[in-house]
């Protein structure tokens, strides 16, 4: 006679037990039906099902899957015959058992009787002493906190002890109590986390036992008299008593010990006349002795690993008990099951193990899972779902099988291996840990496995790369911070072919690696022509495009530099403002960018720009900063340093100076900034003696070469001829004059100087020069060829790439506010040739645009104010700030000089009128000065080192570089890591990708590394949410992924939580996404460690303590209410 199955069967659960027992029904052709909240819409386990019914009331999720009256009423609505509890929720509730029977619904599960009795783990350890098992010492079951700590006084049971929740299971209700002091705070814990989970605060204490193994036997039983046990599983790796690693069987059994603890377990469940599935635990002792603890009268969780060596459907056979068929009558009897192999199951959650398991939530953006032989997964989830906080953390139980244990465990590594999730933290990292470890391999794991092993709570988290990038495209693409590209140009295609197989030729770098620092001056000085140095690679791009240029679009050309143009003296690529942009708005690690520079251009001389002391910073630090900055700038490719001050100060330029000749293998290239005119016999300050006394100060202090730094292009032809020839007539050391082109006469500056005798001169390829860069490398050569002053480059060569650059300048047009023509302006106002780009862009922000002159004008008479300065970086700064409050502010100029008390002073004005740039060479403007100071005197300071920074310093190249970086620029290195934390390294983008984002209908190739490429297609952005939230969807790598991206140009509809400032420490925020209930009032007195709130999440309770001591200021809300991780729930004061 066939076996009677159900029509039609409800389960009362969702996810993946929902859908594990929608499956075993399929299979016996019994129809389904779904239940779910409003917040569980979107679980997959409605879909699964043949029919799905809406219950409970919107804002209380969990409570719906509890609600037994509304649960029968959709079983009768729907015609369902029986319903199938899962675990968890309703599964113990005896009165979900009483309601089906009074219904004449089938309960799938032991009788309404059974289930008091075993869900009161009091009651259930009275039983199985009546059947002879072995049991700890225990206590009465109460809520009453202090009939607990009577009981507890009174017991003689020693300390550690567990409080239990006598409903439920899955670790909620459960506190371990190492201590007296701790009794009453887990009790409480412990009895709050009991009732929200099952409904009930009742809770007894029980005797621990120190390092056991959790075993517990699988029980099917047809409440006809039949009992088989199916083995054991060891499920002794847990966190906070949730199972996280189970395994079948437990490998550190002895037969005997198998034998004897099934034993056991099946005389229980005839003692209680049980009927379905059940699992029967214990401990089990150092010494191998096991003592029962209770039993869970439902299918668990770890089902899957008994399913896998029995080849036993232990749901199925639920219902075809709980539809009347007794074991044999389904092929089921002690004699006929056998295990074989061995099977692992680990749970894949939402949580964060290095962060005390912190459960997140979110939407799951990527979901790829692993497959092929030995691979079992039961879960409901994909991409695009989201992760609440309502419910367990649970996502997907990866269960793997073997021939042994050790095979089991290989297939479990690679199956997690396989695994990517993305959009929110999982655990994947520590189980991998888990399973790597030594002990574990070995099975010498007890329930303290993971407090024995802490390293597995900081295992490096999954870098995310793909994830992180498509944040940060979405992000650009949505709110287009520069803008829209210009151009889909790609510059690299018009770089002409090399020939890379045949040698590099020699070049300057060449020759100083075998002449050394001083006879390589003397060779420069003795060689025949004129030397240039190539700026493109710095100032060029920062006096046109604002310093945008990024590390690829250098290094793409930098191969070609060092092959078809090696006789140049140096590539200036490095230092000044490149450093702390590159950190600032590239998003670049600007040592690295040094490093790829010098691979790339291994024979030229690479040059930078050093300010003096400062480095490449704006403030003064001690001479172990600098000695150790050009240590390590001279050891990753810095071959000449060119030193200069702001206010030429050599005193401040000395230390630098001596650190670079310190290294044995750099130049120290010694600049006189310029300003004035020394042709001019009216010129009062900067004059010839000016300049030659400054020059004799600088030899004495041991330049190996002598430059000019003119920065606005102010140096003359006449001017340029007198000071050559007079520096000449008095130095030997080679001269060297960088200048800019803003009025348009550079080049005739440039052959006064070579007639003059200088012996190198700046120049930048053709489109990224003229105006405020350097004049035309092209034209230097040409100008030069066929005389005595040949520069011995190859026309065709430097012309060869100008397409290059052209097309870079063309992808960076955003950031091009440079001049349109040269300007013979620059002569009054003084402005350096970067300065003057950007200033350009900030008059537009002022609505200036069409009147610029206003600021150049406000420039001289700021200069004037000021003494008449040096402008270079940073007095440029302190010229530059006035000058745009002034016209900012529509403050008459000669007013404010009149009056300066009277107003708002730039912040870099007062440091530089308090000294802390230096003396100026003019000395101080009086009384302009001492009225502006009036109230804001301060003494300038040199920023201190602390002493484990030094040690850093005189560390690896790697700290050296991180504390230079945090050092000298303090936040733009913080925002940097937190820019690389989050999106990662971005570095590997394209430059249009970069700054601009994706365009639709565009094929994207981004490389994360080596042989590692994500492809990627814009394909939608969606309208605004009411959070401002934009979902803009994409396929990478073939499979759409979502991308959520905040809108900053909408105004959101809700407003967004307060978050907490993590650098205050009295703003206690909220661990991790739940609900939390404050326990304390606005005043009350709280000292560090205190609990002050109560954090809810995922059926999990825990406690949110004060980190400071203090007084509660102010509570963010009432009662009990939803955050987010890093909201703000208290404020401390």
């Amino acid at each position: 006679m066939p076996l009677r199955q159900f029509s039609k069967v409800l389960v009362a659960n969702r996810g993946e037990i929902a859908i594990r027992a929608f499956r075993a029904a399929h299979e016996l052709e019994s129809s389904t039906v779904a239940v779910y909240p409003w917040e569980d819409r979107h679980s997959s386990h409605r879909i699964k099902a043949d029919e799905a019914y809406e219950i409970g009331e919107e804002g209380h999720p969990v409570k719906a899957y509890l609600n037994v009256d509304e649960i029968i009423s959709v079983a009768k609505d729907s015609g369902a015959e029986a319903i199938y509890p899962g675990y968890g929720f309703l599964s113990e509730n005896p009165e979900l058992a009483r309601a089906c029977e009074r219904e004449g619904i089938a309960f799938v599960g032991p009788t309404a009787d059974v289930l008091d009795m075993t869900g009161n783990k009091a009651t259930a350890i009275h039983n199985a002493k009546e059947a002879g098992l072995p049991t700890l010492g225990d206590t009465p079951a109460t809520d009453d906190f202090d009939e607990l700590e009577r009981l507890a006084d009174e017991s003689d049971m020693p300390y550690p002890l567990f409080v239990k929740a006598v409903a439920g299971g899955g670790g909620r209700g459960m506190r371990l109590i190492p201590s007296r002091d701790k009794l009453r705070e887990l009790c409480e814990t412990a009895s709050n986390e009991a009732k929200t989970a099952f409904g009930d605060p009742t809770v007894f204490l029980e005797q621990a036992v120190v390092n056991p193994k959790h075993i517990e036997v699988q029980i099917l039983a047809d409440g006809q008299g039949n009992v088989a046990h199916l083995f054991e599983r060891d499920c002794s790796v847990q966190r906070r008593h949730q199972k996280v690693v189970e395994l079948a069987p437990a490998p550190s059994l002895t037969p005997e010990q198998r034998e004897a603890i099934c034993t056991d377990a099946v005389n229980f469940a005839q003692h209680i006349n049980y009927r379905g599935a059940g699992t029967v635990e214990f401990l089990v002792d150092e010494d191998g002795n096991h003592v029962f603890i209770e039993m869970n009268p439902r299918v668990q969780v770890e089902h899957t690993v008994t399913e896998e060596i029995t080849d036993i459907d232990i749901v199925r056979a639920q219902l075809q008990i709980a539809a009347g068929a007794s074991l044999p009558e389904i092929g089921l009897t002690q004699d006929t099951i056998s295990f074989h192999g061995a099977a692992m199951q680990c749970r894949i959650t939402t949580e964060d193990p290095a962060n005390d398991f912190r459960p997140d939530t979110g939407y799951i953006t990527a979901y790829r899972s692993p497959g092929g032989s030995g691979i079992r997964l039961d879960g409901g989830t994909a991409t695009g779902a989201e992760v609440t906080g309502h419910f367990d953390s649970l996502l997907v139980k990866l269960t793997c099988r073997g021939r042994d244990f050790s095979s089991a465990v290989h297939r479990a590594r690679r199956a997690l291996d396989e695994f990517r999730i993305r959009g929110v933290a999982t655990n994947i990292r520590f189980l991998r840990g888990v399973l790597d470890n030594p002990d574990f391999r070995a099975g010498n794991f007890t329930t303290s496995f993971i407090a024995d092993h802490p390293d597995l709570l900081t295992t490096k988290p999954y870098a995310n790369r793909a994830d992180k990038i498509m944040r940060y495209l979405g992000n650009v693409t949505v709110n287009k911070p520069n803008g829209e590209r210009a151009t889909t140009l790609n510059p690299a295609d018009k770089l002409p072919t090399l020939n890379t197989s045949a040698p590099l030729p020699e070049g300057s770098r060449d020759r100083l690696l075998k002449l050394g620092p001083e006879k390589f001056a003397q060779d420069l000085r003795q060689r025949r022509g004129v030397a240039v140095t190539d700026t493109t690679f710095r100032d060029a791009h920062q006096s046109l495009l604002a310093t945008r240029v990024r590390t690829n679009d250098l290094v793409a050309a930098a191969g070609h530099v060092a092959r078809t143009t090696p006789q140049l003296l140096s590539v200036e690529a490095w230092g000044g403002a490149t450093y702390d942009v590159a950190m600032r708005f590239l998003k670049e690690d600007p040592w690295a960018r040094l490093d790829r520079l010098r691979q790339a251009m291994p024979n030229v001389c690479i040059q930078m720009l050093l300010r003096g002391r400062n480095t490449v910073g704006y403030t003064p630090y001690p001479e172990t900063v600098t000695k150790a900055f050009v240590k390590e700038a001279a050891a990753s490719g810095v071959d000449i340093f060119r030193i200069f001050d702001a206010l030429n100060d050599v005193s401040q330029m000395k230390a630098a100076i001596d650190a670079v000749r310190e290294t044995g293998t750099a130049v120290a290239e010694v600049a006189m900034s310029y300003a004035g005119n020394v042709a001019d016999p009216n010129e009062k300050l900067y004059t010839l003696d000016y300049y030659m006394n400054l020059a004799h100060t600088i030899v004495d202090a041991g330049a190996h070469i002598l430059a000019i730094k003119d920065m606005a292009g102010l140096l003359r032809p006449e001017a340029a001829r007198m000071l050559v020839t007079a520096l000449r007539k008095e130095f030997d050391l080679p001269i060297h004059i960088h200048t800019h082109d803003t009025a348009g006469g550079s080049l005739a500056t440039y052959m006064a100087a070579w007639e003059a005798r200088a012996d190198a001169i700046d120049g930048a390829s053709a489109p990224m020069a003229g105006t405020t860069s350097q004049p035309s490398l092209s034209a230097i050569v040409a100008a030069t060829a066929n005389t005595k002053y040949d520069t011995g480059l190859d026309l065709a060569a430097v012309s060869a790439l100008e397409p290059y650059w052209e097309g870079v300048r063309s992808v960076y047009a955003p950031f091009d506010k440079g001049l349109a023509a040269p300007t013979g302006r620059v002569y009054n106002h003084e402005i350096p040739g970067g300065q003057l780009t950007n200033l350009r862009a900030q008059a537009t922000a002022l609505g200036l645009e069409h009147n610029f002159e206003q600021i150049e004008d406000a420039y001289a008479a700021a200069d004037k104010m000021l003494g008449h300065l040096v402008k270079v970086t940073p007095s440029s700064k302190v010229v530059g700030d006035l000058a745009l409050q002034l016209v900012g502010a529509g403050i008459d100029p000669a007013d404010f000089a009149a009056n300066p008390n009277d107003y708002d002073i730039p912040d870099s004005v007062i440091g530089f009128l308090n000294g802390e740039l230096g003396t100026p060479p003019g000395g101080w403007p009086e009384p302009f000065r001492t009225q502006a100071l009036k109230g804001r005197e301060k003494t300038p300071e040199i920023t201190p080192v602390s002493a484990e920074d030094e040690d850093h310093l005189n560390g690896s190249s790697e700290d050296r570089r991180n504390t230079l970086n945090r050092l000298l620029f303090p936040g733009p290195a913080a925002d940097f890591d937190t820019h690389r934390n989050e999106y990662g390294e971005v570095s590997r983008l394209s430059t249009n990708q970069f700054f601009f984002g994706l365009y639709p209908n565009e094929e994207q190739k981004i490389q994360l590394a080596k042989g590692i490429d994500l492809i990627v297609q814009l394909q939608s952005i969606s309208e605004p949410d009411a959070r401002g939230v934009r979902t803009v969807m994409c396929f990478l790598n073939g499979e759409l992924r979502p991308v959520f991206v905040r809108d900053e140009s909408v105004e959101a509809d809700v407003n967004p939580a307060e978050k907490a400032d993590r650098s205050n420490p009295g703003h206690v925020a909220a661990p991790y996404a739940g609900n939390v209930t404050v326990t304390v009032n606005e005043g009350d007195t709280i000292h560090a460690g205190d609990k002050i709130a109560v954090i809810e999440a995922m059926k999990m309770e825990a406690s949110i303590t004060a980190p400071v001591d203090g007084t509660i200021e102010r509570i963010i809300s009432d009662g009990t209410f939803h955050v987010d991780g890093g909201d703000l729930v208290v404020v401390i004061s």
